[in-house]
């Protein structure tokens, strides 16, 4: 396996050992960025030649004379575009953002640099975070590799495709329906959104501020908790980080956890749900059974409604937190002329997408007079129902786990035209954010015709680190994560 294929524990393992540096590292990263970007489009930015080598030769340098080093160490990171970058343009892959150059790091900017990780790049995908496939992004589509001429998922698609398509060991990408744990089963990776308030939004571009998290994406569950313990803790600027003590995940990871519970929610397994999927998430949870889990059915009553839910609270948090990109305040002002309604308007029509537009306007009908208490209000209410029913589930469960996805990729430009089948993507993701519950997607098959599958699993709040061991004993037992695609 070469340099590329490891992860990111091997290669912190090969440089303790002295059988790689860290510019031996880069270099080969920077070569497998050269190769593959053009097949799988998953940069909005690229990697920094100069400055990723010149890192690398400080960490090899540190490492000479004896100094301490960071817990990712000479490892390269790709960061969506949606996390500011000091001195970095940062778009969202939108054209209103098209020359933001943020004047400081997001949080968790600040705490890879800390940790001697070496910033790899800003990862493409759908504007705003919006969408389920990254065909949204204003620039480019990412491709899936595994199929390039299928979608890598959404929205942190370009997040997801760098990794499993080995031009980065490890990425950060944001979840708010299902981004990070959606594109994370439909590449073959594995993907976590944390607990809500586990890691810091401070300098996330919102989409929706209730429902957004930061998390990993890794080839295995140890590097992603490798990755969630630099990220995770209580930052006093974000005022809905928590302050809660940080397990050392990596230390526990390889534990099992004793007279496991599964729940199993029939409504996961009804229509919809394509064959070869329902087929390898069920294997799974037999091997499960093999390692002295217990399965428990249960039922999540309210889940059904959590879709319609989503996209009316989504939506109305979006167009809150995008009305500040106008023309005036932020983003580049439209050259006709006009009054100040009419350059508001030309302005916000030049600078965002479609779909951009779509929630904007949906969001703004849902919070309207006469109408938020009809659909906004009754969509709050719903939410609390639905976090109802995993807290019943946890009263009887450990975990509960079922597909990540409906189905396996779709092909690029299959479901442009068809914004609800797309929406249908995330019918399993969005309730976790909805009850602000900590996720995780691993592989556990492929279909007949060689694409991913993802198991997802879903923990009570802040219990990371148990979700993490569960996860890690299915990976323990297969070898679905040790796949790699040929590019």
């Amino acid at each position: 396996m070469s340099l590329i294929e490891k992860t990111a524990s091997e290669l912190l393992a090969l440089q303790a050992e002295g059988k790689a540096s860290a510019v031996e590292i880069a270099d080969a990263f920077l070569a497998a960025y050269s190769a593959r970007e053009s097949k799988l489009q998953s940069f909005m930015r690229a990697p920094d030649a100069v400055a990723v080598r010149k890192q690398a030769a400080e960490i090899d340098a540190k490492r000479k004379r004896g100094e301490k080093l960071g817990k990712l160490a000479g490892v390269p990171v790709a960061v969506k575009d949606v996390l500011c970058t000091k001195g970095i343009r940062t778009t969202c892959s939108s054209k209103i953002l098209e020359n933001f150059v943020p004047p400081y790091d997001a949080h968790v900017v600040e705490r890879l640099k800390a940790e001697d990780a070496i910033l790899f790049g800003k990862t493409n995908m759908d504007e705003f975070a919006m969408g389920s496939s990254t065909e949204n992004s204003a620039y480019k589509s990412s491709r899936n590799p595994w199929d390039t001429e299928r979608i890598p998922g959404g929205s942190s698609g370009g997040s997801a495709a760098a990794v499993a398509g080995c031009q980065a060991p490890v990425s950060l990408g944001t979840d708010t329906g299902g981004s990070i744990r959606q594109p994370a089963a439909l590449c073959g990776i594995v993907g976590m959104k944390p607990t809500y308030g586990r890691v810091s939004r401070y300098g996330l571009i919102a989409f929706a501020s209730s429902l957004d998290q930061i998390g990993p994406f890794a080839h295995d569950v140890r590097d992603c908790a490798l990755m969630l313990e630099v990220i995770a803790g209580h930052d006093k600027r974000d005022s809905t980080s928590v302050n809660e003590p940080v397990p050392a995940y990596t230390r526990t990871v390889n534990d099992p956890v004793k007279e496991l519970k599964i729940g199993v929610p029939k409504e996961f397994f009804g229509k919809g749900l394509d064959a070869e999927v329902a087929t390898a998430v069920q294997q799974a949870l037999k091997e499960y059974e093999k390692l002295g889990a217990t399965l428990v059915p249960i039922s999540l009553p309210h889940s059904p409604y959590a879709l319609a839910a989503y996209y009316i609270v989504a939506p109305a948090e979006a167009s809150s937190n995008l009305a500040r990109f106008d023309g005036m305040h932020y983003g580049p002002r439209t050259k006709e002329k006009g009054d100040l309604i009419e350059t508001y308007s030309k302005s916000r029509a030049e600078g965002f997408g479609k779909e951009v537009q779509r929630r904007i306007i949906l969001g703004t009908y849902v919070l309207s007079s006469g109408y938020k208490d009809a659909y906004y209000v009754k969509a709050l209410k719903v939410r609390r129902l639905v976090k109802k029913d995993f807290d019943d589930a946890f009263a009887t469960c450990d975990v509960v786990m079922g597909p990540t996805t409906p189905s396996a990729a779709f092909k690029i430009g299959e479901k442009s035209d068809d914004p609800l089948a797309l929406y249908l993507s995330d019918v399993y993701t969005v309730s976790c954010n909805l009850a602000g519950l900590p996720g995780v997607s691993i592989p556990c098959g492929f279909t007949k015709s060689g694409l991913p599958i993802g198991l997802q699993l879903l923990g009570a709040p802040f219990e990371e680190e148990k979700l993490l061991r569960i996860a890690r004993m299915y990976e323990s037992a297969s070898d679905w994560h040790t796949k790699r695609p040929k590019v």
